[in-house]
């Protein structure tokens, strides 16, 4: 099914539209729909979508959150996860053995209004495990405490890179799963090989510190799940940048199902 990027970038008096972004998910078969919310920025009221894809042969499924768009000047990752889900809905092989819980756009009112922060002026990838009074951190906080995930991943842009790059954490597998998706997603962009990459130091377009305040599991969990954030050069073209994110995401969840297969078989 074809995404119209222009289409999913158009706003509305100035603004964009987070339904318009949705819409081609409306009806998919195997995809269900919630609304976490509502929460009130103002006078404004929002909702934070969130959609459920079960995988074939998944009655003990692989649970898998993706998160998109904390930052709402970002667009690329929520049309990406809108992407990868029009994929599955196509081939739902693609998610066989997995439970995946996307979120397209966390942080609907800088989406919007195409800022990095909420419209509070917050900066809400700095505020998780913080005791954060922003409701769009407290509705994910509830939602990584309960979902009991296997992986996590994000999906971001950094307008200082020139390529795509990756943070991990977690499980220690977590690297291996990178790499290859860097390496795919390197045929659609280039990667970031730098030494030092958003002050952090890197090695072949992986960094393995973090932000404090970052989107993450809950700490003490057990077993410890894979987390991985994926980076695309903002300045690159969208269309690319879209298509570099689904690639990246299709080959995570084929070598996580593939290690898994490994592990069961030794």
């Amino acid at each position: 099914m074809a995404m119209d990027v222009l289409q999913c970038l158009a706003t509305e008096n100035g603004r964009r539209s987070l339904a318009r972004l949705i819409e081609p998910l409306a009806g998919l078969r195997r995809l269900s729909q919630d609304l976490l919310g509502p929460f009130k920025i103002g006078d404004a009221e929002y909702t934070m979508p969130r959609f459920a894809f079960d995988g074939p042969n998944s009655s003990d499924p692989i649970r898998i959150g993706i998160f998109a768009a904390i930052h709402g000047d970002e667009p690329a990752g929520a049309m990406a996860a809108v992407k990868f889900l029009l994929d599955l809905a196509e081939n739902p092989g693609l998610a066989e053995n997995f439970r995946l819980r996307v979120y397209p756009v966390c942080n609907p009112s800088g989406f919007e209004d195409n800022t990095r922060c909420s419209r509070r002026g917050c900066d809400l990838n700095r505020e998780f495990w913080r005791g954060s009074e922003e409701a769009e951190v407290r509705l994910l906080e509830d939602e990584l405490r309960e979902s009991q995930f296997s992986g996590i991943m994000q999906l971001h842009a950094d307008d200082t890179s020139n390529g795509i790059y990756g943070f991990v954490r977690g499980h220690t597998l977590t690297e291996n799963l990178l790499r290859p998706a860097l390496l795919e997603a390197g045929k659609i962009l280039p990667r970031n090989v730098n030494a030092s990459i958003d002050g952090f130091a890197a090695r072949d377009g992986i960094i393995y510190e973090h932000y404090a305040g970052v989107l993450a599991a809950p700490s003490r969990i057990e077993p410890v799940p894979f987390e991985i954030i994926l980076e695309t050069p903002h300045h690159a073209a969208m269309d690319l940048q879209v298509e570099a994110l689904v690639v990246a995401l299709h080959t995570i969840l084929n070598e996580y199902r593939r290690l898994i297969s490994f592990a069961a078989n030794i």
